[in-house]
């Protein structure tokens, strides 16, 4: 494959570029559906769903069907009472038969949308309680009207008591267990006594880790004690994994091959006894299935919700493998090597052999839990370090809804680029290549940046506690940003010029610096650990650039600009902190890591973030974008037999909410 790659030529650079642009299967298709609050919806559409054979497509619905009966169990960790207050909702929509067209009716559904999109009353990416514009009165005459009057002592504190639950995590100072609103721990457990409970069961000089934890509900008796309550079929969300596990030996009994067979019976031999080891030997088996077109992910994974980086959010996600557009991603994949011997970091810090690592491009066949409405444009999976060493890692860039996005921005009449960028030179090479170097920044974080660098022995994968999650994506982007500017990457064929990047690192510290923060209340600090990440690499390297002016502060006209004037040098400083991230993660550093992430990723310059707030409200854009899922139907002949599976496509966010409320309902 080196030799193939050094005759790539710029033509077959572009025809690769072809093969990742946006694809259209029906040019009348509107993207963007609803807007409301900080909010737009988008549909995506499903490339290639012809092309799978009739029990490709049985084992995708299969799938989607086990990851959509997932939905209550996220609802109800994100935050007790979410759940109750949502039943209260639908009944008010379903059955109210009062005046819906009056100014307080309209405040109510907007706060309905704004829930359902969160999946609870915490904001998904600010997680700060949300509160309706309509008055506590009308909303009890509501519930009144429905027949939910019995619960209104309830549910009106919960929606209303700017006291109550004012935040779904906490970056706070205090006891972030007892401050945090997540429904991880409860019964006044605190954060040593949880602490010390995982301290007295771990053992940190395995091999194989197991991640304790990740799927329980940590809680303290009458008499002191802690426990753990188990999330499994007759245990916590019982019901709903019951259902899941339903869904998931129909979905075993027509995969594609025998890996996937034996990840499926793992799965949910896993659902059924609760054992983290099982659950390890699951993701052994889930990795190493590389030849499937379809794919999914389904349990309890991402940390991000937990205040100590350790308790796993309920995600289900179904995908079909885009194998044309993969090659990009196979050839860096095929490199990963190359980029761990060439990476910035200290030698005891890298893998000496980097095992199992795929990379593909994929379009999402369905979204569940922790990745719907919102959700990523790229995974890396699994998590736990000593699989990833010993067995590598699946990582994927989802193509049609990067391309949802795109078009959905093409439908509205103003843009960031031009309010935020300073000259037309970075505005022209954005345009070019911005769209594109953005994609294969994504492939180098998901593909190698998370799966890059080792822990030392005896460090603990929950090491930097709060801070593991913001660290995490920042050492992934910084792999990414590093060797997008590498001459490797046009010697492969995957950039089409020396120049492709350099959109990529303008937009980045544009935004980490400036832009971004179109996203957060005026006064309130950086909590999200993405835009953290982003902050605090951007922050990092403009202080560290100044006496270089690699990174220069512009007024123009009132306006404040960002311009990288050096990206050469500024590449030299992602490499540096990309060399001190990776020895915090891996020596287990929590000071280094907390000092990091305390001084540059959390407090925002209050002039900047008024202006940012103030310009970006002139352009009349949403800063956050949803999507709402096709329904796949099965498709029967007169005799009752499936003959297809058809794809058929929501118009209307509330209707697959209220629709999923009676169809998926669990707990």
């Amino acid at each position: 494959m080196k030799k193939l790659a050094k005759i790539v030529t710029f033509g077959g650079m572009l025809a690769a570029m072809a093969a990742c642009a946006p694809k259209q299967e029906n040019s009348d298709f509107k993207y963007l559906i609803d807007e409301f609050a900080d909010l737009k919806i988008i549909r995506y559409q499903i490339p290639g769903w012809d092309d799978l054979s009739l029990q490709q497509k049985e084992y995708a619905y299969h799938l989607a069907e086990a990851a959509k009966w997932g939905r209550d169990i996220h609802w109800d960790q994100n935050c007790r009472g979410n759940l109750e207050l949502r039943h209260v909702l639908e009944d008010i929509l379903n059955n109210y038969i009062g005046n819906r067209e009056c100014q307080e009716f309209q405040d109510f559904l907007v706060y309905a949308k704004r829930v359902m999109f969160a999946n609870g009353i915490h904001h998904h990416y600010a997680e700060d309680k949300i509160f309706p514009d309509c008055s506590q009165e009308y909303f009890q005459a509501l519930m009144i009207s429905v027949g939910d009057g019995s619960l209104r002592d309830k549910i009106i504190p919960f929606v209303y008591d700017n006291n109550r639950m004012q935040r779904r995590s906490t970056a706070g100072t205090g006891d972030i267990v007892l401050l945090s609103s997540v429904n991880f721990y409860e019964n006044g457990v605190t954060r040593q006594e949880v602490e010390d409970y995982y301290a007295a069961i771990m053992d940190p000089d395995t091999e194989t880790p197991v991640a304790y934890g990740l799927n329980t509900l940590v809680s303290r008796l009458e008499n002191g004690m802690v426990i753990e309550k188990v999330w499994k079929s007759g245990g916590v969300y019982g019901p709903a994994i019951d259902k899941i596990i339903e869904e998931l030996e129909a979905a075993a009994k027509v995969a594609e091959n025998d890996l996937q067979k034996k990840a499926l019976k793992l799965l949910i031999q896993f659902y059924k006894t609760g054992s983290l080891k099982v659950w390890d030997d699951f993701n052994v088996a889930w990795v190493q299935d590389t030849l499937g077109t379809v794919d999914f992910i389904n349990g309890f994974i991402e940390d991000y919700n937990d205040p100590l980086g350790r308790k796993g959010a309920w995600e289900g996600y179904v995908n079909i493998k885009d194998h044309e557009a993969s090659r990009r991603t196979e050839t860096i994949s095929e490199n990963a090597q190359w980029f761990e011997d060439h990476s910035p970091v200290n030698a005891e810090f890298k893998k000496k052999e980097c095992k199992g690592i795929t990379a593909k491009v994929v379009n999402a066949v369905c979204l569940a839990g922790d990745s719907y409405p919102s959700t990523p444009i790229g995974i890396n999976l699994p998590n736990a370090d000593w699989i990833r060493k010993m067995y590598g890692s699946k990582s994927v860039t989802i193509a049609n809804i990067t391309h949802a996005y795109d078009y959905a921005a093409q439908e509205s009449p103003n843009n960031i680029l031009d309010e935020f960028a300073y000259s037309d030179e970075e505005k022209e090479l954005e345009r070019k290549y911005g769209s594109y170097a953005s994609e294969v920044h994504t492939d180098l974080h998901e593909c190698l940046g998370h799966g890059s660098g080792q822990l030392l022995p005896g460090v603990s994968s929950t090491a930097m506690g709060e801070y593991s999650s913001t660290l995490e994506e920042a050492r992934a982007d910084l792999f990414g940003l590093y060797f997008a500017a590498d001459p490797k990457l046009v010697e492969l064929g995957v950039m089409p010029s020396a120049d492709a990047y350099k959109p990529e690192y303008a937009n980045f510290i544009r935004n980490g610096l400036f832009v971004q923060f179109n996203r957060v209340e005026l006064g309130r600090q950086n909590t999200e650990a993405h835009m953290q990440d982003r902050k605090l690499i951007a922050e990092w390297c403009f202080e560290k650039g100044a006496a270089e002016n690699v990174i220069e502060k512009i007024v123009r006209d009132g306006k404040t600009y960002f311009v990288v004037n050096d990206y050469d040098k500024l590449r030299s400083l992602f490499g540096q902190l990309l060399a001190e991230i990776q020895r915090i993660k891996s020596t287990g550093d929590y000071e280094a890591g907390k000092a990091l992430v305390e001084t540059y990723a959390v407090n925002i310059d209050p002039e900047l973030h008024k202006e940012v707030l103030e310009r970006y409200a002139a352009l009349n854009l949403k800063p956050y974008g949803g999507f709402i899922n096709p329904e796949i139907v099965p498709v029967t002949d007169r005799k009752g037999n499936i003959v297809d599976y058809e794809v058929v496509y929501y118009d209307d966010f509330m209707e697959q909410q209220l629709d999923y409320g009676k169809r998926y309902r669990a707990l």
